[in-house]
Parts: C-alpha cells; sequence; structure tokens
C-alpha cells in the first residue's frame, strides 16, 4: 500500500451509548450533516450533537437512511420538531426523568351562548 494514496475507507467518530457501556460509531458525514440540520433550526453546539447521535442511533435501529430521516423533519414547524425531539429523546431516558412540553389548548373555556331579545 502507498502511503501517499487517501485511505479508501469512511471516516468515523465513536461515541458512547447513553450508559457509556457500548460505543457506538457513525460515518462522519452522516454526523456532521445531523448536526448541521439542528444548528441550522438554532439548537446550540451540544445539544445539536446530542439529539444528532441519539437520531442516528435510533435510525440505525429502524434500518433508515439518516438522510430520509432529516428529509421528513425538514417540513416541521419548530415547535413541532421540538415535541418529536421530546418524545426520540425520552425514549433513549430513564423513565423516572421525562422531558416534557405544553400545549395551549385552543378551545376557549368561556361559555357562549346566543341570547335572543
Amino acid at each position: 500500500m502507498n502511503g501517499n494514496l487517501p485511505s479508501q475507507q469512511t471516516p468515523v467518530k465513536s461515541f458512547f451509548d447513553n450508559y457509556f457501556v457500548k460505543e457506538v460509531t457513525f460515518p462522519s458525514g452522516e454526523i456532521d450533516a445531523t448536526v448541521a440540520f439542528f444548528q441550522k433550526r438554532g439548537f446550540d453546539e451540544i445539544s445539536a450533537k446530542s439529539t444528532a447521535i441519539i437520531l442516528l442511533n435510533q435510525a440505525r435501529i429502524e434500518e433508515v437512511s439518516v438522510f430520509k430521516l432529516l428529509d421528513t423533519l425538514k417540513v416541521l414547524t419548530e415547535i413541532q420538531l421540538s415535541q418529536v425531539v421530546a418524545q426520540v429523546l425520552n425514549s433513549y431516558r430513564e423513565k423516572t426523568s421525562l422531558l416534557g412540553y405544553r400545549i395551549i389548548p385552543a378551545v376557549n373555556t368561556y361559555d357562549s351562548r346566543n341570547i335572543l331579545v
């Protein structure tokens, strides 16, 4: 093998699972694209990386391309994206510690009446 030629392997980055037991690796291009997706939508760097790793792991479990997953998330509003991210993150958290969000009800709580005179 010639030392001047670039490696044919895709560069990978290593991370640990939630419990720091199992090492997981992903192609660096997938990680960079996923992190950039969340940073573009207002996530700070650390939360974008954390969310990206969890989504990459979930995409691997479900045998779906992470790029296909990101394409489906592109059409969501910021609120919808936050709800989806909260649900995915909750699936990786202990059940005693869950993330929540509040949905303001659209129903008017005041009684409406028609008064005929």
